[in-house]
């Protein structure tokens, strides 16, 4: 072999080294500092924010780590109420969330840590939380409101002057990246270069637990470079991404890398080198599971695949793309992404709405202040009669400016006055028909009450009587003198007198409870002609809003199911509503119970079906909680069962149902798979009387 071409050979060597993945470590190189640090905590506290970095330290190489720490950290932060800890434990469970897919669990587990985050005052915890919560975003493309959350996590990292520059790099980089999907690429190059010379200069990121952001920043910046169109710069950029990202044991870094070359490679038209980075990219992302990997690195393939005209290649590699966009863009999870996101907009609307209300205050107090300060001035400056008429035209001027003010504020004083009214009208009307709606269940719940102690004085009555004849048929075994015989006798005879007048006061008692039952469930409204689509839509919605009312974090997918053909049907509109509301509210209960599990795959749904058929109508209402057990199914329409408030409203509905309107009110029910609640009607009023 000629001399000359042996550097050719080493620099060739070399290209091959570094693209091959290094042997994988068991753990991050932050990981091991941790572990004896968690071994030597003074508190529980410093546990559970070591436990927090230590689920950092997985973050891209051990998914099930990550969730065993996050989890152990999560329940002794609760055992010790430390709401610090708690926020940053959610949040790497969150981080893990997103990774898999699961966007709208992440994004709600997101917006929970960071209320914990706010609430303790944990200025690193919440830049944190805002900066992943952005990256979910990233993750389906959507870079405008991602910029929104960069941004406010960049003034927090900026305004606590951490000496953890891992995360400060981590957004200045990501803020790039965004202006690169928007094509703004200025604004991409000044915040990438940035964040390449925070890394560069700093001394801290090898010492994080979140890592070196290098490879990250490589990687981008490599992207950036293949968008102007320079792909051997790319090419370099991504060959050193790779590079930095083994002794971190990033692997998400890893498979990114070699995803950018592998389209970098099918761009110019070189699909042996596209499929070989592609099928890396695919192993390490299928290993962690990164999805968002998986997606686009599994297209390529198909694609590459198809070209070539090989079916089974094509066909292994469009499962893997297609699962994994089932995960990442399923409708259902990008709606609920949509409500959660809207949801917590709107809350910052609130909070925005409240600080400019508390700035116009401040700002009209420092207005008067100042009219009062110009009016000091213009009295000491009366001595002179040129002075006087300076400050007279200042004051008519200021005077003229005041009315227009005055004259706004009272325009806005009057607009408020009016809306006050009207809003207190409003509430004098709902609490109205809440009282009106609720008054049966109140007469049920204060017969409750008294049952339990009258059959108590009945059961014990009933006993002593008893115990009394026991008493009695024992003493006459015994021989007694004549005259202490008679004397018990006379006391025992008067003492089950008394037990009988118990019995009989107490029966008297139960028949005031039952007389008040009743009155509780007579209907004396008239019978109206009704549309039960329009009706039952109408309650489930007023009572969905209710339970939000009293919990505005509270979502549920509301599903419609109506029968255009049902007809109209004579019923008591007010009692037909309150049966429904004690149906709905039972479902509505059912699903927010469910939600307490945290459960990853779980979206909460109410379902209203309605079906005629033929003499009778059907209202179906189905929701997806925990479900029924067959004990709580058999008592579940019981009055004094010792249940909770839910199954007394459910045995007055059942009562609505069945005796004041002829029909029937079942429920089946399965574990883990939600309960259904049948009514039916009568198609006809005589249907109904009989």
């Amino acid at each position: 072999m000629p001399v000359p071409m042996i550097p050719c050979l080493l620099r060739g060597l070399l290209a091959i080294l570094l693209v091959l993945p290094l042997p994988l470590m068991a753990q991050s190189p932050q990981t091991r500092p941790l572990q004896r640090a968690l071994a030597q905590a003074p508190n529980d506290t410093a546990r559970v924010l070591i436990l927090a970095d230590l689920a950092a330290s997985y973050r891209y190489s051990r998914f099930d780590s990550v969730q065993w720490y996050a989890r152990q950290g999560l329940e002794l932060a609760r055992q010790v109420s430390y709401p610090k800890g708690e926020g940053r434990c959610l949040s790497r469970l969150a981080l893990l969330l997103g990774e898999r897919g699961n966007l709208p669990q992440a994004l709600r587990v997101d917006l929970q840590a960071l209320r914990l985050n706010q609430q303790s005052h944990d200025a690193e915890g919440t830049a944190r939380t805002l900066n992943q919560t952005g990256l979910l975003y990233v993750a389906l493309d959507d870079y405008r409101p991602a910029l929104q959350y960069f941004f406010r996590a960049l003034r927090l990292y900026q305004q606590a002057r951490t000496r953890d520059t891992s995360q400060l790099i981590s957004v200045v980089a990501n803020l790039g990246a965004s202006y690169e999907g928007l094509h703004q690429y200025d604004s991409a190059a000044f915040f990438l270069n940035q964040a390449w010379q925070f890394t560069a200069q700093s001394r801290m990121v090898h010492r994080s637990s979140w890592g070196n952001p290098a490879p990250y920043v490589l990687r981008e910046l490599g992207l950036l470079q293949h968008a102007q169109g320079h792909p051997e710069a790319a090419l370099l950029f991504y060959r050193r991404s790779a590079k930095a990202a083994f002794p971190e044991n990033d692997l998400r870094s890893a498979s990114r890398a070699y995803q950018y070359m592998a389209e970098l490679y099918h761009t110019l038209g070189q699909p042996d080198s596209s499929v070989h980075y592609a099928r890396k990219a695919l192993n390490l992302a299928t290993a962690l599971p990164f999805v968002v990997g998986v997606v686009r690195t599994s297209t390529l393939l198909t694609r590459a695949f198809e070209a070539r005209q090989q079916p089974d290649s094509t066909l292994k590699y469009m499962r893997a793309m297609l699962t994994a966009q089932d995960s990442l863009y399923n409708p259902r999870r990008i709606k609920q992404l949509d409500a959660i996101g809207f949801a917590e907009q709107q809350r910052l609307q609130e909070l925005e709405t409240e600080r400019t209300q508390l700035y116009e205050r401040l700002r009209l107090g420092g207005l008067l202040t100042g009219v009062a300060g110009l009016l000091l001035v213009s009295i000491l400056l009366g001595r002179s009669n040129r002075q006087q008429r300076r400050a007279h035209q200042q004051l008519s001027q200021l005077h003229q400016q005041l009315g227009q003010q005055t004259r706004e504020l009272t325009a806005q004083r009057d607009d408020l006055a009016r809306t006050l009214q009207e809003l207190k009208i409003a509430q004098s009307q709902l609490v109205l028909r809440e009282k009106m709606a609720s008054l049966g269940e109140l007469m049920a719940g204060v017969a409750h009450e008294i049952q339990t102690p009258v059959n108590c004085v009945r059961k014990f009555a009933a006993i002593s009587v008893e115990l009394c004849e026991d008493v009695r048929q024992e003493l006459s075994r015994l021989p007694l003198p004549e005259h202490e015989q008679e004397l018990v006798d006379e006391m025992l005879q008067n003492l089950g007198q008394n037990h009988a007048k118990i019995m009989v006061h107490g029966q008297r008692a139960e028949s005031i409870v039952r007389g008040m039952l009743e009155y509780s469930q007579d209907g004396n409204g008239p019978r109206q002609s009704t549309d039960l689509n329009q009706l039952a839509e109408e309650y489930l919605r007023l009572t969905y809003h209710d339970l939000r009312a009293k919990n505005r974090h509270f979502n549920v997918a509301l599903l419609l199911r109506l029968d255009p053909a049902l007809t109209r049907v004579e019923v008591v509109r007010q009692d037909i509503g309150r049966a429904l509301v004690g149906v709905f509210s039972a479902a509505l209960l059912a699903v927010q119970q469910r939600l307490t599990d945290a459960e990853e795959e779980y979206v909460p749904q109410i379902e209203l079906r309605t079906q005629h058929t033929g003499a009778t109508l059907q209202i179906r209402v189905r929701d997806n909680g925990r479900g029924l057990t067959p004990d709580n199914l058999t008592t579940l329409f019981q009055r004094f069962t010792g249940g909770s408030d839910t199954s007394l409203s459910l045995a007055l509905s059942h009562d609505i149902i069945t005796r004041a309107h002829g029909g029937t009110l079942a429920a089946t029910s399965l574990a883990a798979s939600g309960t259904e609640y049948t009514i039916s009607l009568p198609t006809s009023p005589t249907a109904a009387a009989s």
